[in-house]
């Protein structure tokens, strides 16, 4: 039994493509093994014959079975595999649909002009953009001089209905130009990854969803939700009279009380005895008054072509009454009418739908709207939203949010991050603007459909997605699922990059933010100013990168932010120093003829890694000293162990071992008397055993910048610097010691 899972959602309700896969199932399951499965049997004609009417009936993946092993016998045969690319896109499974499409314009593009393009559609809808991009790129490059039109499209001409409308099979250039549209989309959502909307995405749990598809989610104040389904997890045997088995009807399922958007079991919607058996219900919505109940009825003919119509029931004295038709030609006849939603805009009550109908129509399915009349129920004329909303492509799911006065609505022919993506535009019933993609995580490379807010309270919503994550039979993204969009706080970091010493603005600045994991978001600064994005849960800490100059670092924790705390904006400077002036560190002590750094020291340790991490283009030399008690030999060793102790402390807390070089100079330099009035000087001696940074930069002369063992500021050093360090020599610039008082 096929179905087509876009057809379905034009229905509103139809089951997924899964069930497709078991129309034979009861055939194949009498055979455990390839040697006594009839399909083995078959001459190859016999399986091309089975496999074609297979696909022809919309039974992909009963053909997928014929075609491969007919692949498995002829692999370079491009018809077997432009036929598995298109079995596999009508499915929904774009990993296998992307391989075959590419293998096919790899066998045959002459045949096949449009397989890079459909690799490059089933490429992005797995989220590879730039693989998606290069393969469109290809595909516009192979074409260059193309404009031919007609037979080139699908191999089944019905599919031209089902998951490929937004490349209307009409000319070359058409599809090239969507080629375009598609690049732009990979690009859009690159950008939009990297800056995620302050929300959460989650599935609303198995109460809700099961393997086959959930759709039309409408939320009952904050309690209930009502949504279409089957409502199974089973395998279904959709043949013959078995067929009312896989109606899909109405289903209400309320919150478990002191969990957050958890769902109990859901029941039957018998409210209104709407629930007729013989035929797919859905896309239920309740006027605005609460007094009237819209949603949507689809009925299958003998050609399993699907046609809907919306209907109304109406709140009296006896409570719910029979459901009609609506009228004022909202149902147009030879159209499928469906999705309808009623909202106040301003002061009137409108009825937003989809519908294929083709006057007016700017192609495909399109939102148009119909006034209600208060005065005797009646409905105007439908009107198209206008070419801001729909284009050649499929315009569904309306939804408006009469608190803000925007419309929402999903469409495939914008350009979008997957296939459908959510859009929300402000204005209505007739005029709109800033219509924009609501962007990552609402829409990702998959399909995104039925966006609705909470009525009450902050404005939660729903949103109806195959993405990973979904409940499925077969494929990952076989399956629709009904998800729940959770605001968060909006939280970001503003701020600005100044000089240290003039307090003015640096322009020309990387700014850098690193999250506890390591992921860095990196932002560009033409005139000093910055601005992030950032989510609750995360310790960021924010640096500026510029040539010649270090960094100071700011620290931001949003660990205890709640989401129901209100959005906030924290404020940091970030300070540029020129190298030479930049840094400093308290000394570095060890415990008498010991190498182990004392725990001060670690902590002193800790500002250095900073440091370090925040300005990667700086190396420095460690200094390690003893005091004066031991040999030369021994003392040389002994500075030489604390200096690699320090390395590797550095070395462990991530900082490169080729920016860092230890040096032991023993008891040379001395930074106190190890002896006063000739005894022994603890205190001195304690202050001698140290270490000691000098900041250097790796281009060819190792210019010293900063020795923190030398007295003077920055610029006082580098006043006096005339010698450049050798290996194993002493600090340059550092005071000879005299070598008659060593000992």
């Amino acid at each position: 039994m096929r179905k087509n899972w876009l057809l379905l959602i034009f229905a509103t309700i139809l089951v997924t493509v899964q069930y497709n896969t078991y129309a034979q199932s009861k055939n194949k399951q009498k055979y455990s093994s390839k040697h006594n499965n009839p399909i083995d049997k078959l001459t190859d004609r016999r399986k091309l014959g089975y496999a074609d009417d297979l696909f022809k009936a919309g039974s992909y993946f009963d053909a997928i079975d014929y075609y491969q092993q007919l692949k498995a016998d002829d692999e370079r045969n491009a018809y077997y595999t432009y036929q598995l690319a298109w079995c596999y896109l009508s499915t929904r499974d774009y990993v296998p649909a992307a391989h075959y499409f590419s293998e096919a314009d790899a066998l045959g593009k002459k045949i096949y002009p449009l397989a890079s393009f459909y690799a490059g559609r089933m490429l992005k809808q797995q989220g590879e953009y730039q693989a998606s991009i290069n393969m469109f790129n290809h595909f516009l490059e192979d074409n260059k001089k193309s404009s031919a039109s007609g037979s080139f499209v699908n191999p089944d001409p019905r599919i031209q209905n089902s998951p490929d409308r937004t490349v209307p099979p009409k000319s070359m250039k058409e599809v090239k130009k969507r080629a375009q549209v598609e690049i732009e989309g990979c690009t859009m959502a690159i950008n939009s990854i990297k800056e995620p909307k302050p929300v959460t995405v989650i599935n609303a749990g198995p109460n809700v969803n099961s393997s086959y598809t959930e759709l039309s989610p409408y939320p009952l104040g904050d309690t209930a939700l009502l949504f279409s389904t089957m409502g199974r997890n089973e395998v279904i045997e959709a043949l013959g009279h078995d067929k009312a088995n896989y109606k899909e009807h109405f289903m209400v399922s309320h919150k478990q009380p002191h969990y957050v958007d958890s769902f109990q079991w859901p029941l039957v919607f018998y409210d209104g005895g709407f629930r007729d058996a013989s035929v797919h219900e859905g896309n239920g919505c309740f006027s605005p008054g609460g007094n009237s109940f819209y949603f949507t009825k689809c009925q299958e003919g003998d050609t399993q072509v699907i046609t809907c119509s919306i209907f109304e029931s109406k709140y009296g004295a006896e409570g719910w009454g029979p459901a009609t038709l609506v009228g004022g030609n909202v149902n147009e006849p030879g159209s499928s009418n469906t999705m309808p939603f009623v909202a106040k805009v301003g002061k009137k009550d409108v009825l937003f739908f989809s519908s294929n109908r083709k006057l007016q129509s700017r192609g495909g399915y399109d939102i148009w709207y119909s006034i209600i009349d208060p005065r005797n129920n009646s409905y105007r004329r439908p009107q198209n939203c206008g070419k801001k909303i729909n284009t050649s492509g499929d315009e569904i799911t309306p939804y408006y949010d009469s608190r803000t006065n925007n419309l929402y609505f999903a469409t495939n022919g914008l350009k979008s991050m997957g296939g459908f993506d959510i859009y929300e535009a402000s204005g209505g019933p007739s005029r709109y603007t800033d219509v924009h993609n609501m962007g990552y995580p609402i829409n990702t490379s998959a399909d995104e459909l039925y966006f609705i807010k909470d009525p009450l309270g902050k404005p939660d919503a729903y949103v109806v997605s195959n993405r990973i994550g979904s409940y499925a039979l077969k494929n990952p993204t076989c399956c629709n699922d009904i998800w729940r969009i959770q605001y968060e706080p909006k939280l970001a970091i503003m701020g600005k990059v100044v000089s240290k010493r003039t307090n003015d603005l640096m322009p020309q600045t990387v700014v850098k933010l690193i999250d506890q994991k390591g992921e860095m978001n990196t932002y560009n600064s033409e005139d000093g100013n910055f601005y992030f994005n950032i989510s609750r849960g995360h310790s960021y800490t924010v640096t500026g990168d510029k040539s010649g100059y270090t960094s100071s670092r700011a620290s931001v924790s949003t660990m205890e932010i709640k989401r129901s705390d209100p959005d906030d904006t924290v404020m940091v400077t970030i300070y540029l120093d020129s190298i030479r002036n930049s840094f400093s560190v308290s000394n570095i002590y060890y415990d008498y003829d010991k190498a182990t750094l004392r725990p001060e020291s670690v902590a002193s340790l800790d500002s250095v890694v900073h440091f370090l991490s925040d300005n990667p283009s700086i190396t420095v030399e460690i200094y390690s000293y003893t005091d004066a008690k031991g040999s030369d030999e021994y003392n040389l060793a002994l500075s030489q162990r604390r200096a690699q102790s320090v390395l590797d402390y550095l070395e462990k807390n991530n900082i490169n071992r080729d920016r860092l070089t230890a040096k032991g100079f023993g008891k040379k330099n001395a930074a106190a008397p190890n002896e006063s009035n000739g005894k022994d000087n603890p205190e001195g001696r304690q202050l001698n055993r140290r270490t000691e940074f000098r900041i250097i930069t790796d281009v060819p002369t190792r210019r010293v910048l900063y020795n923190s063992a030398l007295p003077g500021s920055m610029d006082q050093q580098e006043k006096n610097l005339r010698v450049e360090p050798e290996d194993n020599d002493e600090p340059a610039g550092a005071k000879k010691p005299d070598t008659k008082n060593d000992e």
